[in-house]
């Protein structure tokens, strides 16, 4: 074998450990552990010869090292013992996330209890202490809860479950990763013992440091950032929490493209380990000057270069950890120990070394569109010979404003590179910013260029130094309020970003390598090539039905309804789920990256009633789709109905779009009535070969009335008020015989729904009844009208929870 060929053989299994890692995470259920084990050996005695058999060996070392990660992940919550009142005592394990209806942490349980019994739980569980006047009754506070903190606490726990969408967070996912099977609240009822606080165990100093220091930040400066809400930002930079960033300044952030800076990136961490080595560094030169000469006996370049890893290590541990950050630390890991060897890599190879490290470390990271979106930029920065140098992107920055006083026209080149690798970077990752987020900043490079060196070089450092001087997050405050005022202003340009249909994973693949082309340092004859690569990325639609057909999408937003159906040019979106929280809602969690996935234009919001769990994502969807008719049994002087163009929702409205029916048969006009749900508006849609009929939250009084008028079979139902014992009545089943019968409510909610005797009267008749909490989102087309896919069924993982039956 030739030398060139030779030095190929690593390349190729690096990547086929890669891809063996990553199909094992489309496993639906894991193996044992011995066949994972079986597998690791099987990959080493292919490897051990050496030459191309080490390419299906890695292959099956990269399967078998997932497959043995996840093996040794904790055992799921026992069904038995869910929502069961259970005593507990652990400790706080990580920094506390405050909202205004109270706090949510992770609490690591070191024994639990069951009526004065122990019982088995999963170690890592996610609480919510609700405030509730809990600190009236028991003298404590959710407020008061720290980091390393020992609790006796009475918690009612649940599997970790999630909503299922297509393309949408994995909440799942995100809670496997952190090793936590189980979630549930605080119970702090008359008849319950009270929270109490046992000691500080001292386990985990730096979340303690992290929190003291986000609470300081968010105390001082939110009474004079309140109009820009810049305080979180400072919170954000200093200290890793993203939750301390209020969702409309992501909005701004995400929209002008500048997200990436709001957090710790790569760049901030490169920033403080650069400055750490030149300082100690310059002190370690000086050391004769003291009477002790200690670089005579450990070069300054070695000494500067471990100083500045453990100071880039340091603060990525205390900002959290995430993978830009685990990212930029292994590439400088990688690079200082080729150094201290007197030895030279690649940037290719040190970039792929760095990619290892983390996967192996979290071989879910894969998943993760932080990881795509770190390391493209940087791959792509090095492939297109953008980055000189081994260190990650922003030294040329860096080293430009650095040298701007004294050497203008060495300035002058590196602002030219920073201009290059700004282009480069927004060019190579506007394909996976399609494929995470449906969405395009075209203000991304001027707002890049402005931004990245003022809150890299100005605000961040600032908000570092308040640690030990506080006043500097003033001066932090100060800096950062002009800029975000300007961004607001960006965003609000009605072009400042597109929203685009998100499109098939091998599109954007292939959009990518037209990116990496046109950002390729050739001929332009050659590097136009790749925008017919991007094309199809850019231009992809989602199919649509044909001229009489309708779908329907009942989407996973647990307990609430939100439907959205779609014919051939036309959409309507039948309620808009719940609102769980003051700062969370069904809107921005789930309906609104949903339409931006199929880059959906609503014609009508249809919200069957003023109920909570109906309307609470409606704000959300008409921000983003202003444009959309309303539609409504909503009393005038409700807060939604002050939408432009809204009308009522009467029986007797009919139209049709692109050949298909749809009828409003309830509530009747002028009917008045003190419960929301009786005035709940009944949709009727009929296609050429099937029909859908959704109903709100009618109970069996409204059943018998619709009766009255005479109902037709339909093929699909929305199962009145989620399954509720006070609807579904057997006469209204009768006349209906739906195949198919959909439930759309959250798992173990606290209502019971659906009853099981409204469960036994579908089964009764035959019905196919299907529930979100087993179903996820449901898909569903009137000329398949036995057919559904659910999405929980169609793409099963194996940390995605199993619900009894």
């Amino acid at each position: 074998m030739t030398p060139r060929w030779q030095a190929l053989i690593w390349p190729c299994a690096a990547l086929a450990w890669t891809l063996g890692l990553a199909a094992q995470l489309q496993q639906a259920t894991l193996w044992s552990g011995w066949a994972y084990l079986t597998l690791a050996v099987l990959g080493g005695l292919l490897g051990w010869p050496g030459r191309w058999w080490r390419v299906p060996g890695m292959a099956l070392l990269g399967w078998a090292m997932a497959g043995l990660h996840a093996c040794a992940m904790p055992e799921p919550m026992d069904a038995a013992l869910e929502g069961r009142d259970l005593d507990v005592v652990g400790r706080v394990q990580a920094m506390v996330q405050r909202q205004e209806t109270g706090t949510r942490f992770r609490f690591v349980i070191e024994e639990a209890r069951l009526d004065g019994r122990v019982v088995e739980v999963p170690r890592q569980v996610y609480l919510g202490w609700y405030s509730a006047s809990s600190s009236d009754l028991t003298g404590q506070s959710p407020e008061d809860v720290q980091p390393g903190e020992r609790w006796r606490l009475r918690v009612r726990l649940k599997a970790a479950h999630g909503h299922i969408n297509p393309r949408g967070f994995d909440y799942e996912l995100w809670l496997w990763e952190q090793g936590i099977r189980a979630t549930g609240y605080v119970r702090q009822g008359k008849n319950d013992p009270p929270p109490q606080r046992l000691a500080q165990s001292g386990r985990h100093p730096v979340e303690w440091l992290r929190q003291q220091v986000r609470d300081r930040i968010l105390e001082r400066l939110r009474p004079v950032s309140a109009p820009e809400g810049v305080a979180g930002v400072i919170a954000a930079l200093v200290t890793g929490d993203q939750a301390a960033i209020d969702r409309s300044a992501w909005d701004v952030f995400r929209a002008t493209g500048v997200a990436h800076l709001m957090s710790i990136s790569g760049l901030h961490v490169t920033l403080l380990g650069w400055l750490a080595a030149r300082l100690l560094g310059a002190l370690w030169r000086r050391s004769a000057l003291w009477g002790r000469s200690w670089a005579l006996h450990w070069p300054a370049p070695q000494v500067s270069g471990w100083g500045g890893l453990v100071v880039a290590a340091a603060y990525a541990l205390f900002t959290g950890w995430g993978v830009p950050a685990q990212r930029t630390v292994w590439m400088l890991a990688v690079v200082t120990l080729l150094r201290s060897q007197a030895r030279q890599w690649s940037a290719a190879q040190v970039w792929g070394v760095a990619g290892c490290v983390v996967l192996v470390l979290d071989p879910w990271a894969l998943l993760q569109p932080g990881f795509w979106l770190s390391f493209v930029a940087v791959g792509v920065l090095m492939a297109t010979g953008t980055s000189t140098d081994h260190r990650p992107t922003g030294t040329p920055l860096v080293h430009g404003v650095l040298h701007l006083a004294g050497a203008w026209r060495v300035a002058l080149v590196h602002v030219r590179g920073l201009l290059r690798e700004q282009w480069v970077v927004s060019l190579a990752l506007a394909p996976l910013s399609l494929l995470f987020f449906g969405q395009l900043s075209l203000v991304g490079l001027l707002a890049n260029l402005l931004a990245i060196p003022w809150v890299t070089l100005v605000v961040t450092p600032l908000a570092l130094l308040g640690m030990l001087l506080p006043w500097c997050w003033d001066l932090a405050v100060w800096a950062l309020q002009p800029l975000t005022v300007l961004l607001s202003h960006w965003s609000a340009w009605r072009w400042a970003s597109v929203s685009l249909a998100m499109p098939p994973w091998p599109l954007a693949a292939v959009a990518l390598l037209g990116a990496m082309g046109l950002a390729w340092r050739g001929p332009w004859s050659w590097r136009m090539w790749g925008v017919p690569l991007m094309l199809p990325a850019l231009l992809w639609l989602p199919p649509r039905p044909v001229y009489g057909h309708f779908e329907l999408l009942a989407a996973d937003v647990g307990q609430g309804n939100a439907v959205l159906l779609r014919t051939a040019r036309h959409s309507l979106l039948y309620d808009a789920g719940p609102r769980y929280s003051p700062e969370s809602d069904a809107g921005h969690r789930v309906l609104v990256p949903l339409l931006t996935q199929f880059n959906e234009k609503l014609d009508v919001l249809m919200l069957s009633h003023r109920d909570s769990d109906h309307t609470g994502g409606a704000p959300a969807v008409l921000a983003m789709q202003p444009q959309v008719i309303l539609w409504s049994s909503l009393d005038e002087r409700h807060p939604l109905a002050q939408h432009p163009g809204h009308e009522r929702c009467e029986a007797g409205r009919r139209w049709q779009w692109d050949g298909v029916r749809f009828e409003v048969l309830h509530p009747q006009p002028g009917t008045t009535s003190m419960r929301s749900n009786a005035l709940s508006c009944v949709l009727r849609v009929q296609g050429d070969g099937g029909t859908a009929l959704l109903v709100g939250d009618i109970e069996a009084a409204q059943e018998r009335e619709l009766l009255s008028q005479g109902l037709d079979p339909v093929d699909l139902l929305l199962v009145p008020h989620h399954g509720s014992k006070t609807s579904s009545s057997q006469a209204f089943l009768d006349a209906l015989t739906p195949g198919l019968a959909l439930v759309q409510a959250g798992y173990r909610n606290r209502f019971g729904h659906p009853a099981a005797e409204v469960v036994q009267r579908y089964q009764r008749r035959g019905v196919r009844l299907l529930t979100s909490v087993h179903c996820g989102a449901a898909f569903w087309r009137s000329d398949q009208p036995g057919q559904v896919r659910c999405e929980r069924q169609a793409a099963p993982r194996y940390w995605r929870h199993v619900p009894p039956p």
